[in-house]
């Protein structure tokens, strides 16, 4: 199969990089040469531009920063450029609106498209191990299931265009809520004495059980692959969960959905980064917490 994929940047590059590992023939486009360059090693074919990249693509895959640059790489670099039998499948997070804006522009020119962000974070993108949320026509479905194979770990249709994002932005904005729940949890357990260690042992086994807790634990020890055993490097940028918490807030906004404790997680994590720490994973504002910034690089 020949692929398309545009945008290398820290999960692109370990997307695009498993489409190759499955002996798909990768035409690899960023601004960035570094990540090029990366893209070439794993065995993709750098290109110039998008529309060199596109031209004769099977499949065209987009992992871009913003709902402004998909908009504008799509109306401007794809549609039109690559044949209108290629499939046409965005994993940026974005906002819905913009989502289904593309689909519009997209169907019109007679393409099949479909918004599928992700959910894993670098690790997760490397192994091929990602949770894809599919907002798709349903008859779609399958042909998108199987170009998504060679990342992913689960891929569901959440229904049709645009509810990828929204599953996306939705899930986050759990994950955002349940990771400060998490480390004010720590940060209590502390104070009052208990070793977080121990309290790992108790939270993951009663009903503060979570994903935050059993499989991302902010303290170092307890799960070995967590980036609090790393200085919280890697794993999902704070800067990242900043952004889908503030896509949450506009669309809660544009819908009417009262979402005050997403609303208070977003001015939290705001708060961190303007710290100087949105370069580290999300779960070190448990050092914020614990007012122990000190001890944390900045990134």
């Amino acid at each position: 199969m020949k692929i398309a994929f545009i945008g290398l940047g820290n999960m692109g590059g370990g997307m695009a990089a498993n489409q190759a590992k499955a002996g798909h023939q990768v035409l690899a486009f960023d601004l960035s040469q570094a990540a090029l360059n990366k893209a070439k090693a794993a065995g993709c074919t750098p290109v110039g531009s998008v529309a060199e990249a596109v031209k004769d693509a099977e499949v065209v895959i987009t992992m871009l920063p913003a709902g402004p640059h998909v908009l504008s790489v799509y109306s401007e670099q794809i549609i039109g450029a690559a044949p209108t039998s290629a499939l046409l499948l965005d994993c940026s997070t974005i906002d819905v609106d913009t989502a289904r804006k593309v689909a519009g522009l997209a169907g019109e020119a007679g393409y099949v498209f479909a918004d599928a962000p992700v959910s894993g974070g670098i690790m997760a993108a490397e192994a091929g191990t990602l949770a894809f949320m599919v907002g798709c026509d349903e008859a779609q479905f399958a042909r998108i299931e199987t170009a998504l194979e060679p990342m992913s770990r689960v891929t569901m249709r959440a229904g049709d265009h645009g509810t990828g994002q929204a599953a996306k932005i939705c899930n986050n904005m759990i994950l955002g809520i349940n990771m400060i729940a998490t480390c004010e949890g720590i940060a209590l357990a502390e104070k009052l004495g208990l070793d977080p260690v121990k309290f790992f042992d108790i939270a993951s086994k009663s009903s503060g059980q979570s994903w935050s807790v059993t499989t991302y634990y902010p303290w170092p020890g307890p799960v070995p692959t967590a980036p609090s055993n790393r200085d919280y490097d890697g794993g999902f940028a704070t800067a990242m969960m900043l952004k889908d918490l503030k896509l949450a807030q506009d669309a809660a906004a544009r819908s009417g959905a009262s979402t005050p404790l997403g609303a208070q997680s977003e001015a939290l994590f705001q708060l961190f980064e303007r710290q100087g720490f949105g370069g580290r994973d999300f779960s070190a504002i448990l050092q914020m917490l614990r007012g122990q910034m000190g001890d944390l690089k900045q990134g």
